[in-house]
This record gives structure tokens, C-alpha cells and sequence, in this order.
């Protein structure tokens, strides 16, 4: 997949991209940087990223999908500007193919990377309590079915900033 990807598949010419990538990059930068200066990686690798407990898989869950809500979000942002300049009569902010995109990428990120995130996480959480239970059946699955969802979370939005969606 990489093989096939030159320096021509990266957009320079839309701000729009160049602008979010370099933010995503910087606010990427920041929480690396603020997790070195207050010393917190051990507690963050010990207690959370390799955590098989359902409550703490069910908040990163959670905490996925409102962090895909501001981007769907962003989608939409841009796809109602789109239209709102359009109706006017004028040509938009979007090329039509970036716009086509973006409404794709609006649909797949809000389906599966908010809603089914969201579900699972309160899933993840209250079922197991309801019924009782300590934790749920496979929490080591559990745990890695979440980490192919953040896996996914990062391709999509990798696709971003290099070739197309």
C-alpha cells in the first residue's frame, strides 16, 4: 500500500488540509510534550493503554468517539460552508472532489468511529454491572478489539494528510 505513495499524493495545494495535519501534528506534539514534562507515561502505560478493565476500556472508548465527534464535526463544519456559499452563487471553499470526500469521510467517521465507539464504551461499562459480573468474558479481546478501533481511528485519519479518502 505504502509502495504506491509518492510526495504527489500529499495536498499542498489545499490550505484547508495543510492547516488541520500541521494542527493535528502540533496538538499530537503538546500532549506528547506534557506527558514527558509531568512525568505521567508509566501511570499512562501501567494503568490505561494495557488496562483489562471494562470500566477504563469503556471510558477510552468513550473518550475515542468524542475526540472523532469533533472531527465528524469539523466534516460537517466544512460541508454546510460548502453548501451555504454555493446556494449564494458563488464557487465555495471545497473542490468538488475534496467536498465528495469529505462527505464520505463524514459518514464513515461518524458511523464507525463515533456511534459504534460510543455503544461499545457504555456497553463496556454498565452491562458487565448489570448483570453482575467482575468483568466481561474475554478481557484481553476486549482490549484489543478497542486497540484495532484506535488503529483504524489513526488510518482514517492519516488518509487525511496523504493520498485520498
Amino acid at each position: 500500500m505504502f509502495g504506491k505513495l509518492t510526495l504527489d499524493a500529499v495536498p499542498y495545494h489545499e490550505p484547508i488540509i495543510m492547516v488541520t495535519v500541521a494542527g493535528i501534528i502540533i496538538g499530537g506534539l503538546a500532549i506528547i510534550a506534557a506527558l514527558t514534562y509531568f512525568g505521567k507515561w508509566q501511570y499512562l502505560w501501567s494503568e490505561w493503554l494495557t488496562s483489562v478493565d471494562h470500566k477504563k476500556l469503556g471510558i477510552m472508548y468513550i473518550i475515542m468517539a468524542f475526540i472523532m465527534l469533533l472531527r465528524g464535526f469539523a466534516d460537517a463544519i466544512m460541508m454546510r460552508t460548502q453548501q451555504v456559499m454555493a446556494s449564494a452563487g458563488e464557487a465555495g471553499i471545497l473542490p468538488p472532489h475534496h467536498y465528495d470526500q469529505i462527505f464520505t469521510a463524514h459518514g464513515v467517521i461518524m458511523i464507525f468511529f463515533v456511534a459504534m465507539p460510543f455503544v461499545v464504551g457504555l456497553m463496556n461499562i454498565a452491562v458487565p454491572l448489570q448483570i453482575g459480573a467482575r468483568d466481561v468474558a474475554f478481557p484481553f479481546l476486549n482490549n484489543l478489539s478497542f486497540w484495532f478501533t484506535a488503529v483504524g481511528v489513526i488510518l482514517v485519519n492519516l488518509s487525511l494528510g496523504v493520498g485520498e479518502f
